[in-house]
């Protein structure tokens, strides 16, 4: 069985970020009180008294200038939540976020929307993945927030790791 990575803002973008985010605005720190912020810096929830931030992050973007994609209009930017000081990343091997209704965004090579599907339960995560690059025209996805549509995390081709 393949095994899949979720791949979490890289820290090299995370210094960026931290300086001025995607739409150009400066990060304001908050101690998170309450908890529970999906964070994609490290890939899991904030703990009560963290110290995050909300930024906008471009993720397609970001992919593009990696591999020369042009995106187009599918470029966008939304709100992610990440440490507002340097954290040591992800810990474990997990798809995470899973605990909730997730949308499986598939993207060609070109930077294009190819498709979506709807993931409701955790188990089937592995599944979704399996199929969305059964497509061989695809070659990254977006796990997403079914609520609020937010990037939470991409996978990337197995063999493209």
């Amino acid at each position: 069985m393949t095994t899949y990575t979720a791949h979490p803002v890289p820290p090299e973008v995370l210094k960026e970020l931290r300086s001025a985010d995607d739409a150009g605005r400066a990060m304001v720190p908050v101690t998170d009180e309450e908890g529970g912020a999906p964070l994609r810096c490290c890939l899991r929830r904030s703990a009560p008294g963290e110290s995050i931030a909300l930024v906008s992050y471009a993720p397609l973007r970001r992919w593009a200038a990696g591999t020369g994609a042009d995106p187009g209009a599918y470029d966008e930017q939304g709100p992610v939540f990440i440490h507002a000081d340097d954290c040591p990343g992800p810990g474990g091997g997990e798809l995470p976020f899973t605990d909730s209704h997730r949308v499986v965004r598939r993207y060609s090579a070109a930077g294009r929307i190819l498709g979506g599907h709807l993931v409701t339960h955790g188990d089937s995560f592995p599944s979704a993945l399996a199929r969305a690059f059964a497509d061989p025209e695809v070659a990254l996805v977006h796990v997403r927030a079914v609520e609020y549509g937010c990037f939470l995390y991409e996978v990337r081709r197995p063999e493209d790791r």
